[in-house]
């Protein structure tokens, strides 16, 4: 992965590997967790947890709307399920029965959506989840978490494992650059981390464009220009007062996620600044449109997910803001 390099980060393990690594460990310490997987567990990593239990691990065939019911029916029966797949199928194929049978219910069911992204690469926009995070934000009860590496994920999992209700969690199939060298045992469900300070404009980022932010903020300090960089791995519940933090010092944000503009970070984002304290917003991500099959970055570059349009957001905001004030 090219996103990180310019500044030093290397990459790290793809979220998927750190999620599957993070629920085995959790499998030895919570004998109430069990698996289910739609057929997909070598892709997800659900696999580790399956040789280590295999009876506490449940296959049921690429039928996520099957998956999903069953999932809520051991949550019903006092288990603590985790049910995996791809981002598209789970969410997509499955959104009645997340609805009506987690959602509804609220239900301590964990959806995990792999996958996700068009970083995936060749596999092609049939099983790129770009629209995963919208639907998730939009269940009631859910918590909705995208981390940012391998670090923040492992983290993230054994959060969400001593969270009670229903949650959806992202994780992606490439290499994601290393953002927190030192762990991040800081990590809390709906309070966004700062990375770096700054007092010009602030680049909210989740996923893999958390790295693509530092980058960003790294090329605008070559103009003078000091970016805030927040981690805001939790979409829902979003870290409110962090936002009208930024806002208020900064009185600049540019957002960054890989996935669709509509229901995602930035329209989270741009919805709390809206009420809180109201300042320019831009967001960098997919615009209304399907990637296709192709070099991950390659794609990045092509739909404009890249540290170089999140500077040149900023660097507009920027000039636009200290023109308004001359």
């Amino acid at each position: 992965m090219k996103i990180g390099k310019r500044i030093g980060l290397k990459d790290g393990k793809p979220t998927r590997d750190a999620f599957g690594e993070a629920l085995r460990e959790l499998g030895h310490e919570r004998p109430n967790i069990v698996v289910v997987d739609g057929d997909v567990a070598n892709s997800t990593r659900t696999e580790w947890f399956a040789e280590d239990f295999p009876e506490r691990f449940f296959s049921v065939g690429i039928a996520e709307s099957n998956l999903v019911g069953v999932a809520s029916g051991l949550a019903m029966a006092g288990k603590e399920p985790w049910a995996a797949s791809f981002a598209c199928f789970i969410m997509c194929n499955a959104f009645d029965q997340l609805r009506m049978s987690v959602a509804f219910p609220n239900l301590n069911v964990k959806i995990i959506g792999s996958h996700a992204g068009i970083s995936i690469g060749e596999d092609g926009p049939s099983q790129m989840g770009i629209e995963d995070v919208a639907l998730a934000c939009a269940l009631p009860n859910f918590t909705v978490v995208v981390p940012a590496d391998e670090p923040s994920t492992k983290a993230a999992t054994r959060a969400l494992a001593e969270h009670v209700g229903p949650a959806y969690l992202r994780t992606g199939r490439p290499k994601f650059p290393i953002v927190y060298t030192n762990g991040c045992d800081h990590f809390r469900l709906g309070q966004a981390i700062t990375l770096r300070d700054g007092n010009d404009v602030t680049l909210i980022g989740n996923g893999l464009m958390v790295a693509a932010c530092l980058e960003a903020a790294d090329l605008l300090a070559d103009h003078e220009i000091e970016a805030r960089v927040l981690d805001m791995h939790t979409v829902k519940p979003l870290d409110e007062v962090a936002i009208a933090n930024a806002a208020r010092d900064t009185g600049a944000i540019v957002t960054a996620e890989e996935h669709l503009l509509r229901g995602g970070l930035g329209a989270a984002v741009a919805q709390a600044v809206g009420k809180l304290y109201p300042v320019p917003v831009r967001s960098i991500g997919l615009d209304d449109t399907y990637a296709e099959s192709g070099d991950p970055d390659q794609l990045l570059e092509a739909y404009g997910l890249t540290p170089e349009a999140i500077t040149q957001a900023a660097l507009e905001l920027v000039e636009q803001r200290r023109a308004n004030m001359t």
